[in-house]
């Protein structure tokens, strides 16, 4: 029996391609019938929401986020999955590994991942899944019970740890990622794993298309030789530097390499994080036409949409990959207006301001810790920008959830249809706001969007038939859920 129905809002709906006014019914937490006249068939008893004049989106799949890297789980579990609802997402897929940050321990993920999915039960205001990076060779070993017994059927390399820490050139691997003596992190750790997905997929077929590997493409000894020169040279300071020690050819060159293991692996789905760069895309691009055999996804983040080295604030903006300069920025629209770019993530990585900067030194942009908080702006900074630029709203929902759900195995999730979980954002288009840090439910305290006017804002947000957001505020206590992966839909 319908218990909702959303009324009079422009509902866009990805999977059929067609932004119209409907009515949408919701019944036991799923949605049970999009159309017109719907809240005339509804019984007495079902909430009516009048949405005239408000854009219905999918809840959005913030697909890459980092909750719990410099704050304990528990805490930004909480906070961040906040901001996430405020920012009209409903579901989180977070990157976790072993070693330094995170939980603070190294060994099996057969000790490690329960323990993660204890500290976050009961937490979350969305709901959220997990990607896992293998830093030991042991860990190759777990993949077909991770994704087997825990729906865990994601997987990362982060290329750039090579002979970089999180924040800048580290010639101390071991201790930084916790792995056991003898063990190097490198390029061929990377086909090892690649490697073990590829067999996970071969012995599971069930798992295949849900099983992909993530790749953050940056070349160590290239970023670690560069850092070298700019703090030598000492010509360029900020963003700018940090952005030249870490130049976007590494980027291309790591996605090169990363490309042609996954062809001879035969690892089949690959997808290429965060480029940041027009020659991060370009490679991209050129190896999708090298390697037919092999199903790329390319991601980007909305920071590196919205903001460049001149306009995210030393050092509040220092992320890996870095914020680049204008012209990177606009050829990754280019992109995305192309069609070239699957989804749009924020990389959510909570760095309070105290943590962030050197006490003694906060102008350094050396010493800053990498990483900040955006899932707060994710759909309103698409939104606003996006529509400037003449992407159509359904362009906007593919990004933001119908690409990645079907990618990441999340069958209920990514679109407003009959079946489908009751994740719903309402946007209102015809306001205007200017953001500010102190606004956020984010625990985060500053904010590199600090000032820029949006177009837009999110009123309202549904998770599972629940609001959890009402009038721009969260509402009611945490209640989302694990997604063991794949999930079963429609």
């Amino acid at each position: 029996m319908t218990d909702t129905v959303i009324t009079g809002a422009t509902v866009v709906r990805p999977d059929v391609g067609v932004a119209e006014r409907l009515d949408i019914a919701i019944a036991d937490g799923r949605i049970s019938g999009v159309g017109a006249g719907l809240v005339a068939e509804a019984p007495a008893t079902a909430e009516i929401v009048d949405a005239s004049g408000l854009i219905a989106f999918p809840g959005s799949v913030d697909a890459h986020t980092h909750m719990g890297i410099y704050n304990p789980l528990p805490e930004d579990a909480t906070s961040e999955s906040r901001a996430a609802a405020q920012g009209g997402t409903t579901t989180v897929l977070n990157y976790m590994r072993t070693g330094q940050y995170y939980l603070n321990r190294g060994g099996p993920y057969a000790e490690f991942f329960p323990e993660v999915l204890r500290q976050i039960e009961g937490r979350s205001h969305v709901d959220y899944g997990f990607h896992l990076a293998p830093m030991q060779s042991s860990h190759i070993d777990e993949i077909p019970l991770l994704a087997s017994d825990h729906g865990v059927t994601s997987f990362k390399i982060f290329m750039f740890y090579g002979s970089h820490g999180l924040h800048g050139a580290s010639d101390d691997q071991s201790n930084f990622l916790m792995i056991p003596p003898g063990e190097r992190y490198d390029l061929a750790h990377f086909e090892f794993i690649m490697r073990g997905i590829a067999q996970a997929r071969r012995d599971h077929p069930h798992l295949a298309e849900a099983l992909s590997l993530s790749l953050h493409c940056e070349t160590a000894e290239i970023m670690t030789a560069y850092t070298h020169l700019v703090e030598a040279e000492g010509r360029l300071a900020g963003l700018a530097a940090y952005s030249a020690s870490r130049p976007p050819h590494s980027e291309g060159l790591a996605v090169t390499i990363a490309s042609y293991l996954a062809h001879e692996t035969e690892v089949a789905n690959i997808n290429l994080l965060h480029l940041s760069s027009a020659k991060a895309m370009d490679a991209a691009l050129r190896m999708e036409r090298c390697f037919e055999n092999v199903d790329f996804r390319r991601e980007v983040t909305i920071g590196h949409l919205l903001v460049d080295i001149e306009t995210s604030g030393d050092p509040w903006g220092k992320v890996n990959p870095p914020i680049r300069p204008r012209a990177d920025v606009e050829a990754l629209w280019e992109h995305v207006l192309a069609g070239q770019v699957h989804w749009v993530v924020s990389d959510h990585a909570c760095c309070r301001a105290e943590a962030k900067v050197s006490a003694e030194n906060p102008d350094d942009i050396w010493l800053a810790k990498s990483g900040f908080g955006g899932t707060e702006y994710l759909l309103n900074g698409l939104y606003s920008e996006g529509s400037r630029r003449g992407l159509p709203l359904v362009d906007m929902a593919r990004l933001l959830a119908w690409n990645p759900a079907r990618r990441y195995g999340l069958g209920t999730k990514g679109t407003i249809s009959p079946g489908y979980d009751a994740d719903i954002a309402l946007l209102d288009p015809a306001v205007s706001h200017v953001v500010r840090a102190e606004q956020s439910a984010s625990s985060q305290g500053y904010t590199p969007f600090e000032g820029q006017e949006l177009q837009g804002r999110v009123r309202h947000v549904w998770l599972r038939g629940r609001r959890i957001l009402a009038d721009g505020l969260v509402v009611g206590t945490p209640h989302g859920s694990y997604l063991k992966r794949p999930t079963v839909g429609r």
